[in-house]
């Protein structure tokens, strides 16, 4: 027993999906000065309530410390996945018929990555963040931006103040909220009558298929499947009437939601698809989760022998990236600099800092070209495809890279 309550439903929580030791706040990179202090580690078990079948972790840090005015992450610095956020508000736009009248409003808007999308149609939007060095990023840009924690109480702000939202988005934000049902209920009084939320989370059954692990850290309390999804949209008086399957973050899901009011918007055939394939998969019943347990040993396995033998073979090993799901990673496998050297990240706000836990230094990506290494390890392994093609060059000297997720593959 851990003496934990469900986040959604406050049963008790004394099940364990699976337990990745301890390590640090994966956004919480060091500075050169911090590297003789003493850092936080946590307990990094997920569990999974028995009543509502949420897998989530415990809060050890609140939102407050975790997305501060020194938050790490930039959303704008991924090709792929601007991209991916482009089309979406064309795609939006057209099926909501949004124009001048309209207010789109985004929930953890970030440096403004999505919302500059629907500004340059000519769509009126605002966002809410919390971290105000990446709002600030998103001002900048001419985005109207709250800087604020999303609940009731801001909806609640925001509506008296005139605004509520005819699109309001939620773009991998709902695994970061430790109060799940404020977030919601927030989100019921910030939408409009005839108004739709759309949000995209990763899908829980592709983390377990995948055995994505990696995408399990501090800064996301809850790992959603779509029937626990669901069940929290209907609690708060909101109905999905769509859902999409896509690609992102290693499969996510993209659902579409209303007041359960608005009768004006039919329910698609994608809804009860997609509940009947969580059922094939077992993810209606406790004893799957539990199965799940120990299937990231097989990761850390396979990567520390590809590590340990290069390393006696004499070849060099860098990483790419810094994201959060790469410090999981290396924190659970065990990798620290006489494994892996460095890593390079895109970010300016990442280089020159280390990595949390594991201490490797982070660099400019120019630094592949200067050390030449044998080896690439791809940390964000979901944006692959986008940084062969960025790290080619690195077959000149006869690199290869290498992927760790579902399995190490070395890439020829």
């Amino acid at each position: 027993m851990t003496g934990a309550v469900c986040r959604f439903c406050a049963a008790p929580l004394d099940a364990v999906f699976t337990d990745l030791g301890s390590t640090p706040v994966s956004n919480s990179f060091l500075k050169e000065s911090d590297l003789n202090r003493m850092e936080p580690f946590y307990p990094l078990k997920a569990l999974v309530c028995g009543k509502c079948l949420l897998v989530q972790l415990e809060q050890f840090e609140s939102p407050r410390d975790i997305f501060s005015d020194e938050y790490a992450y930039f959303s704008s610095f991924s090709d792929t996945w601007l991209a991916h956020c482009q089309k979406y508000a064309r795609m939006v736009v057209e099926r909501f018929g949004l124009g001048g009248n309209n207010l789109v409003m985004e929930l953890a808007s970030n440096d403004g990555y999505l919302l500059q999308y629907f500004k340059e149609q000519g769509v009126p939007c605002m966002g809410v963040e919390p971290a105000a060095n990446v709002a600030r990023a998103a001002i900048e840009k001419g985005i109207d931006t709250l800087v604020a924690f999303f609940g009731v109480k801001t909806a609640e702000g925001l509506a008296a103040s005139g605004k509520r939202a005819d699109l309001l988005i939620g773009n991998n934000v709902l695994a970061h909220v430790p109060d799940l049902n404020d977030f919601v209920g927030g989100m019921k009084k910030a939408l409009n009558a005839r108004g739709v939320i759309t949000m995209e989370f990763p899908h829980l059954l592709r983390l377990m298929e995948g055995n994505q692990f990696d995408t399990i850290y501090h800064e996301h309390f809850s790992y959603f499947s779509f029937g626990a999804v669901s069940r929290v949209f209907e609690k708060h008086g909101l109905k999905i009437f769509d859902v999409e399957e896509i690609p992102t973050h290693g499969g996510s899901l993209r659902i579409y939601a209303t007041h359960y009011e608005d009768d004006s918007k039919a329910t698609s055939t994608t809804v009860t698809a997609l509940m009947e394939k969580e059922r094939a998969a077992g993810l209606t019943e406790l004893a799957t989760y539990l199965a799940y347990t120990q299937k990231p040993e097989r990761v850390r396995l396979g990567l520390l022998e590809f590590l340990i033998k290069a390393k006696r073979d004499g070849k060099k090993v860098a990483g790419y990236g810094a994201p959060a799901k790469g410090n999981t990673l290396l924190n659970y496998c065990g990798v620290r600099r006489d494994l892996m050297e460095f890593t390079v990240d895109k970010s300016p706000h990442k280089q020159g800092m280390y990595l949390p836990g594991t201490r490797i230094p982070i660099h400019n990506p120019r630094a592949i070209g200067e050390a030449r290494p044998d080896y690439v390890l791809i940390l964000p392994w979901n944006i692959r495809d986008e940084i062969m093609r960025q790290m080619g060059f690195i077959r000149e000297w006869g690199g290869k890279f290498v992927t760790p997720i579902p399995e190490v593959k070395v890439w020829e």
